[in-house]
């Protein structure tokens, strides 16, 4: 395709293309504030301009020093193609090898404006996740991978392709690392002024490692949060007449209104910017939308009457600060609680940046003042987060039920002072609990979690193969499993055996479901059969989120259930990337930040190439082997009894695992004698 190998050329520098500027038809990331000094802003420019040749520096020059001033990054859009971004199948990129064709695939579909947020400013979600810093690197990756052969790994910093280097064909075709800063510097303020030089980056989670795959990957996730809070605190999975509320219908929140028709319950989601709340509706995962606050309420008491008609979920177009107060007046006055599950998904790793609108400001407004006068808007952001937790507390007096989704709600929440702490609680405990442990079941040291792959060839019909594909194995597998894990696998098969019928592919043939170590290898491997035997036409790449068993060390998500004193540590993630590399993965990355925001989260990831060939195969189980086994390991030492009873079974399995084992203390008492001593 032309088209494609002209992006794949490098950077078009004879004739520069033409600046078309910002793109008015999509919509664009918030202005940043990085509050550069002038030498900064000379040090901004200098960094950008070292791409370029010097005779091209004096026409450059000037709109980048006018992005920098006016968005407060150098964005580049000069040098955005005009190619429609997308998932083009594997076949019509220029390469030399297949890995590298694979990688191309998915940053594309990282940057296809029906799954990017923001596609101009390379945000794929999360309101600050980049697949790159700017637009040059982009061009310039895209040429490393067509020129790149079997013999060679692309080293990528943070955004910046460092070059090509030597490496051997059983090492990863790129090493990928966004982030990564001394972590006395890993502040936000300093994240703020490293990204508008150019020289750092926020990959959140799948996005700076080219592995997301539109909300669909949190659907499942989304779901099944949505289930077990209603098995959980409701006493039941039937959610027929449940009302759920909560808020954001953007990159990763946008699965909520799905996760709701398909766990049954009625969804009542708060957004407050259009576009967002336009994609969705128009991709059918809305059922309904209002701007009134009364027309609102009057429908949530509309569908609990008429549940039996299996109409779902609506949308409300406000703050979910407003819909909450609204909700508590409407028990004062009448009784009637209308609100059985509650949580919340802004993107509260990036609170005073557009992560979260506060509710005393319309959206232009608030838009403007994060700008103009960030101090005020932090001020103003706390104010609300206040009166949100306020109305929680209220409601959850009442008798609803919320959670905190993993997006630092309670944790922003609590440094603007409202009333979160749990009294006599850790460190990582608050008032409200964490989906992660409380809700999931702690899933991560049973071995399960959000694995991934993507169909290269771009025909649904592979899709639904590999669907097929992996319900099979998973019915295999589960008429052995034991009770503990049981529920898990019946859930997956449901999901499995449903999702294609639900629509759920924005972007890539995509899909997502939640498996243990025994079901990610025994899936993978039967992909692997079914390419060779041409079942499946096209490679197929293998993944998963970050957020998982052992790629992500967040004490106040993944890890905030290790109480042993190490939920700080990340030598979890780090030691994850590592192995996954010299293990058999096609590319892998290590992210300071992501889910819980820059200095908080150590995550990492892969992505891994089924070609049908016996070499994918072994790549496939001896990875995937380990990128469980780590992580239950490390849960299995902290004390965790549930990881405990995993690893030992994978040891039986397995003879050539050997994994050091705690011994418990059985007399607590013996500690305060010793102590007291």
């Amino acid at each position: 395709m032309s088209d494609l190998k002209e992006i794949c050329s490098g950077l078009p520098l004879n004739p520069l293309p033409a600046n078309r500027g910002r793109d008015p038809n999509v919509p664009h990331a918030p202005v940043r504030t990085p509050n550069l000094t002038a030498e900064e802003e000379r040090l901004a420019l200098r960094n950008a301009l070292r791409y370029f040749p010097p005779s091209h520096h004096a026409t450059l020059a000037p709109e980048f020093a006018q992005e920098l001033r006016q968005y407060g990054h150098i964005y580049m859009y000069r040098f955005c193609p005009a190619l429609r971004m997308r998932a083009y199948p594997i076949d019509q990129y220029p390469c030399r090898t297949r890995q590298a064709a694979s990688m191309m695939l998915m940053i594309m579909n990282n940057l296809d404006p029906a799954v990017a947020q923001f596609p101009q400013e390379l945000v794929t979600y999360g309101g600050n996740g980049q697949v790159f810093s700017n637009w040059a690197q982009f061009r310039l990756v895209m040429h490393y991978l067509s020129e790149m052969t079997e013999e060679q790994t692309l080293v990528m910093y943070s955004g910046h392709p460092m070059g090509l280097f030597p490496s051997l064909p059983s090492s990863p075709r790129a090493i990928i690392t966004n982030g990564m800063v001394i972590p006395n510097y890993s502040s936000r303020d300093q994240y703020e002024k490293m990204f508008a030089l150019g020289v750092s980056m926020y990959g959140q989670m799948t996005a700076g490692s080219y592995c997301y795959i539109g909300p669909q990957g949190i659907v499942h996730g989304t779901m099944l949060t949505v289930l077990n809070a209603g098995r959980r605190y409701l006493g039941s999975g039937d959610l027929r007449g449940r009302v759920f509320v909560t808020s954001g219908l953007g990159g990763m929140s946008g699965a909520q209104a799905k996760a709701a028709v398909i766990s049954g319950c009625i969804g009542v989601i708060a957004e407050v910017d259009e576009v967002p709340l336009r994609k969705r509706h128009e991709q059918g995962w809305l059922m309904e939308v209002t701007s009134s606050m009364e027309q609102c309420i009057k429908r949530i008491s509309e569908r609990l009457k008429l549940v039996a008609t299996q109409k779902r979920p609506g949308l409300q177009l406000q703050w979910e600060t407003c819909l909450l107060e609204r909700l508590v007046l409407e028990f004062e006055r009448t009784g009637e609680l209308l609100v059985d599950l509650g949580s919340d998904q802004t993107s509260l790793h990036n609170p005073y940046n557009g992560g979260y609108y506060p509710v005393q400001l319309s959206f232009r407004q608030a838009n403007q003042l994060m700008s103009t006068d960030p101090d005020r808007f932090r001020s103003i952001v706390q104010e609300s987060l206040r009166r949100q937790v306020m109305a929680i507390n209220k409601l959850s007096n009442a008798g609803m039920f919320f959670w905190d989704y993993g997006n630092a709600f309670l944790l922003e929440a609590q440094r603007a002072g409202a009333e979160v702490k749990k009294v006599d609680g850790g460190a990582t405990e608050f008032r409200y609990p964490s989906y992660v442990q409380h809700i999931m079941g702690d899933i991560f040291s049973l071995g399960f979690g959000p694995f991934r792959w993507v169909c290269t060839s771009g025909e649904p019909q592979d899709l639904a193969v590999t669907d097929s594909i992996a319900a099979t194995v998973l019915e295999e597998i589960s008429a052995s499993v034991s009770d503990r894990i049981k529920q898990q696998y019946n859930d997956n098969i449901r999901w499995i055996r449903e999702a294609g019928k639900h629509k759920m592919v924005v972007g890539s043939q995509a899909r997502i479901l939640y498996s243990d170590q025994k079901g990610r290898v025994c899936i993978a491997l039967a992909i692997n059969q079914a390419i060779a035997d041409g079942r499946v036409s096209a490679p197929v790449v293998i993944s998963r989120d970050h957020h998982d068993v052992s790629g992500t060390d967040s004490p106040f998500r993944e890890t905030s259930n290790v109480y042993d004193g190490s939920a700080f540590c990340a030598d979890m993630a780090v030691q994850n990337f590592v192995g996954d590399a010299f293990r058999g993965a096609t590319w892998v990355a290590l992210h300071n930040g992501g889910g819980v925001g820059w200095g908080e989260v150590m995550n990492g990831g892969f992505g891994l190439l089924l070609d049908g060939s016996e070499e994918a195969a072994k790549r496939a189980r001896l990875m995937l082997n380990w990128d469980v086994s780590n992580g239950v390991a490390r849960r299995c030492w902290s004390g965790n009894s549930n990881a405990y009873e995993t690893i030992q079974r994978t040891m039986e399995d397995n003879r050539q695992l050997r994994v050091t084992m705690p011994f418990p203390v059985q007399d607590e008492h013996m500690l305060d004698r010793a102590l007291q001593g």
